[in-house]
């Protein structure tokens, strides 16, 4: 059914129990953040209200946190790659030694010795932020071309499949990226640029054992988020009740929040735990298939940046290209 082990990925967490507790801070402190600005953003626009009738106080309420809640979003996104350097990085470098059977090194905390591990590999988080964005693109230029299998299959409601299986395919390829992050710090590589392209062609020619996999884990995940999110309705329903102006919307925004929180602190790391074992037990003794190199470079135009920079040409800008179905191996 699935190659990881569910009980081995759950020690594996557990020895990494001052990461837990960083990723627990730091994604409930953002949900946290979101309620405190979003509720700020509500009292505010409550009280210009008090100028206009009920109606008025109502709307300014509903704009307000609106605002709020878009002003921390935009903050989040300008902090995603100190985010992805400090805590999803670390986390990872951790993992991979204990997979591997390695100690971590006594008189050290974990966290200091991950983040030596990041630096040495990445100097800037700005690098590893590059190559991470080039690495989602090429897996969902692998995701894209299985759609595009589909579509040309003579079957009756095929098209419609081929869109829940995209949709699906986007949820199940989400942890991949930070496994290729794991094989690149398990490497002891100081040339991401490279070592991400060997990964990759590693992962493409293993895509069969990896998407059934990940497919899986998405499912377990998800399933295990959507419960918290259930769970987090009422607690969260009280929260807008105590906002000023009582902001409708809210408490689904929330509850999405709470689960997110959790899924981000506990069932991400968890999938990844188990996605990394895969992945290094199958490509092990594996060299990269030029003809999947060929492939990659062929579908993908962040392939062929990542390539390029690789071998110091520069970034390149060349975009994806559409996807050759005839092209793929089975």
């Amino acid at each position: 059914m699935w190659d990881f082990s569910i009980g081995n990925a759950f020690g594996l967490m557990a020895r990494t129990a001052p990461f837990i507790l960083l990723r627990m801070v730091v994604y409930f402190g953002i949900t946290l953040g979101y309620i405190l600005v979003t509720g700020t953003g509500a009292g505010i626009g409550y009280g210009v209200g008090a100028l206009g009738d009920a109606g008025f106080r109502a709307t300014s309420a509903f704009w307000g946190g609106a605002i709020g809640f878009g002003v921390f979003g935009a903050f989040m996104y300008w902090v995603r790659e100190y985010i992805l350097y400090i805590v999803k990085a670390g986390h990872i470098a951790v993992l991979v030694e204990l997979i591997d059977g390695k100690p971590i090194p006594q008189g050290k905390s974990q966290i200091n010795y991950a983040s030596e591990v990041v630096k040495e590999r990445f100097a800037q988080a700005s690098i590893l932020f590059a190559v991470d964005q080039l690495i989602k693109g090429v897996i969902g230029a692998i995701s894209a071309l299985i759609r595009g299998i589909l579509t040309v299959l003579p079957l009756p409601g095929v098209r419609q499949l081929a869109g829940i299986l995209h949709a699906f395919l986007r949820v199940a390829v989400g942890f991949i990226d930070e496994v290729i992050l794991g094989y690149m710090i398990r490497s002891g590589s100081t040339d991401p640029w490279g070592t991400a392209q060997k990964a990759l062609v590693l992962y493409g020619q293993n895509y069969k054992v990896m998407l059934k996999n990940a497919a899986w884990l998405a499912v377990i995940v998800y399933f295990l988020s959507f419960l918290v999110f259930l769970v987090m309705l009422a607690p969260a329903a009280l929260v807008v009740y105590l906002m000023p102006g009582a902001w409708t919307a809210g408490g689904l925004v929330f509850a999405l929040l709470f689960a997110w929180s959790v899924k981000a602190a506990f069932f991400e790391p968890f999938a990844i735990t188990c996605l990394m074992t895969v992945y290094f037990k199958t490509i092990e003794g594996q060299e990269p298939n030029p003809e999947w190199e060929a492939r990659l470079e062929q579908m993908s135009g962040k392939f062929r940046t990542l390539k390029n920079r690789a071998m110091g040409k520069g970034a390149g800008k060349s975009a994806d290209a559409t996807p050759n179905a005839g092209n793929f191996p089975a």
